[in-house]
């Protein structure tokens, strides 16, 4: 007579996976606001970077027309000839920028000329995108975001 044993089985047992799943619970629990806070402050420093661009662009237009763009010919100004008065003399034919770009939460920069801060004031509407709150980001608040 001979015995033979039952097939054994490999796997895990349902305590072992629960076990291993709280473990990377836990984990996550502390990573993840970690990157979640790095990307935050990288969404307000690209923005801060942005604002100090076109800041530079458009003391070059200025420079170049002896004007800053207005209110009317926004920040398109730096990147095709105005059409609304005043017209720029001395406009380059390739423009001041290439195109321009977004804030980080992917709104337009706004442009205020003559400024109420600033000679102008550029401008992101900020995380919440919205006007006169307390975390829009423009040129004369930048250096709070990039130190």
């Amino acid at each position: 007579m001979t015995f033979s044993r039952p097939p054994q089985q490999s796997g895990f047992t349902l305590i072992e996976v629960m076990v291993v799943l709280v473990i990377i619970g836990i984990m996550a629990s502390f990573v993840a606001p970690q990157i979640l806070g790095n990307q935050e402050e990288a969404q307000l420093k690209k923005t801060a970077v942005d604002i100090q661009s076109l800041e530079s662009a458009l003391e070059r237009y200025k420079l170049r027309t002896n004007t800053f763009p207005t209110t009317e010919q926004g920040l398109e100004a730096l990147v095709t000839e105005p059409e609304i008065e005043p017209i720029p003399r001395n406009y380059p034919a390739d423009g001041f920028i290439k195109r321009l770009p977004q804030d980080a939460w992917g709104n337009d920069y706004q442009l205020i000329s003559p400024g109420e801060l600033s000679r102008v004031d550029i401008f992101s509407y900020g995380p919440d995108g919205e006007p006169g709150t307390e975390d829009d980001i423009g040129n004369w608040n930048v250096n709070d975001y990039l130190n």
